[in-house]
């Protein structure tokens, strides 16, 4: 077992299940309240964190197999992020809990498989402008950082003190 790989998942699975508690506590209202400054609704946004696990988890494996990640940009997250809000408008929190906690856990068994070297691999990222980014920052700036970030927002969006 790769302690630093089983710490990031650790991390993962620990932000997903906050994000899933937080979620099952939420009333009808506040799923449906809208985010200020950010336009989507809460439980868009919960779904959202778990529909993008797969494309984070797969951006770090390029980057843990040596080669560059190309041809994504700030533009295409935002674009994406528009889409996926337009196309789950009506997402039960029954759905985005059971895509939170299989996604999650599939990410995580991912980055537990990661060695020392693929986490330390590092080559281009277009989304940083091509800085050459370890797989390691991929996933600590992204999909184990992500459940973290939104529950902050949504937790402050909702008027709620933070744990």
């Amino acid at each position: 077992m790769n302690t630093r790989a089983e710490a990031l998942a650790d991390r993962l699975e620990r932000g997903a299940n906050a994000l899933a508690a937080f979620a099952r506590e939420l009333t009808t209202a506040e799923w449906k309240a809208q985010v200020p400054k950010d336009g989507r609704m809460v439980g868009v946004v919960i779904h959202h964190v778990a529909s993008v696990y797969p494309t984070e988890i797969h951006l770090a494996q390029v980057l843990a197999s040596g080669k560059p990640v190309t041809g994504v940009t700030m533009t295409d997250i935002h674009d994406a992020n528009g889409a996926h809000a337009r196309d789950n408008a009506d997402v039960t929190k029954e759905e985005a809990l059971r895509l939170l906690e299989r996604n999650a856990e599939a990410a995580a068994a991912v980055i537990r498989g990661l060695s020392d070297e693929q986490l330390d691999c590092a080559a281009p990222v277009s989304l940083y402008e091509d800085a050459p980014l370890t797989t390691q920052f991929m996933l600590e700036d992204h999909a184990v950082r992500h459940s973290y970030h939104h529950l902050q927002l949504l937790r402050l969006a909702l008027g709620f003190r933070a744990p």
